[in-house]
């Protein structure tokens, strides 16, 4: 008896413990549930936590994300107001603001995603297609961005879906026209450069000529000083010999022919053939120098008329 007691008391509680299952559901922190009676909406559950329905298949719990969702939309082409065709990237970020209306629009984030990727493709078509190429890229992006968010907005909320964020990723020339570009902003480069060196081998011409006339200008008048002092050097070499005979003649005229024989009488020098009596051999024959003739004037002079000469 006591076992068969045992026993009901079991599968009493297992009984109650499968319908306590059947008839609980629990929400949790990111969700939103919505209990369908028959097919239709009975009540919508947004806060988490544990909550009673009647078993199926009288009434079933359809759940929906609360969190961020993503939607990566395929790279479409455009045309810009400026007649550019451009490949724009963009994608959204949205989440569900009336599980109600979201379930009844749409009923399943796959439909959500589609009918939301429809939405911002027109709108980033009708948007950009105002804007020029160079706006979309440099000077006004956010503003562009934040205009199809909005336009998007109010279309999604049809839908009980808010977008939280539209952003373009990628604005881009087809690779056509990107080549192209490139290329001519290539050659610009290069017809700059071109340019660039060109002003500067004109420059370097006219510092090195520059460089040149001052050097040139520069020998020039040390040439000139040069000049100046050695013809000083030379009055003054002049004007000192010219004292030195004035006070001794007669040595005077001995060192000037003993400078004479150094310069002629050099070994392996040319050969000259001289009468024994000629004036410039006075020193030889009268060590006095005698009254021959005066002395040779400079080292080296030429000989006196008569004489030969042979190598």
């Amino acid at each position: 008896m006591n076992g068969f007691l045992r026993v009901g008391a079991l599968a009493l509680i297992g009984i109650a413990a499968v319908v306590f299952y059947v008839a609980t559901f629990v929400v949790q922190q990111t969700q939103s549930a919505i209990v369908l009676r028959f097919g239709a909406v009975r009540s919508v559950v947004t806060a988490p936590g544990l909550y009673f329905k009647l078993p199926a298949p009288f009434e079933q719990v359809v759940y929906l994300d609360n969190r961020i969702l993503d939607l990566d939309l395929p790279a479409q082409e455009i045309i810009a107001a400026d007649q550019k065709r451009l490949v724009v990237d963009a994608f959204t970020r949205y989440r569900i603001s009336d599980p109600l209306r979201f379930y009844q629009a749409v009923n399943n984030i796959p439909r959500a995603n589609s009918q939301l990727a429809s939405i911002v493709n027109g709108n980033v078509r009708s948007v950009l297609a105002e804007a020029t190429f160079t706006s979309m890229v440099r000077n006004d992006r956010s503003r562009l961005m934040n205009r199809i968010r909005d336009d998007v907005n109010r279309e999604a909320a049809r839908f009980g879906m808010t977008v939280v964020d539209v952003r373009l990723r990628r604005v881009d020339l087809p690779q056509a026209n990107s080549q192209a570009v490139f290329q001519r902003m290539q050659t610009e480069r290069q017809r700059e450069a071109a340019e660039a060196r060109a002003l500067g081998a004109q420059q370097a011409q006219e510092i090195r000529a520059r460089a040149e006339r001052e050097a040139t200008i520069i020998v020039a008048e040390a040439q000139r000083k040069s000049d100046e002092i050695r013809g000083q050097g030379e009055g003054e070499r002049n004007r000192i010999f010219a004292e030195g005979f004035g006070k001794d003649p007669e040595f005077f005229a001995f060192y000037r022919s003993m400078q004479a024989y150094e310069a002629s009488l050099k070994a392996g020098d040319t050969r000259m053939l001289l009468s024994p009596d000629s004036p410039f051999f006075r020193f030889f024959n009268d060590p006095a120098g005698g009254k021959q003739g005066a002395a040779p004037a400079a080292a080296g002079a030429a000989p006196a008329a008569g004489a030969a000469a042979r190598p």
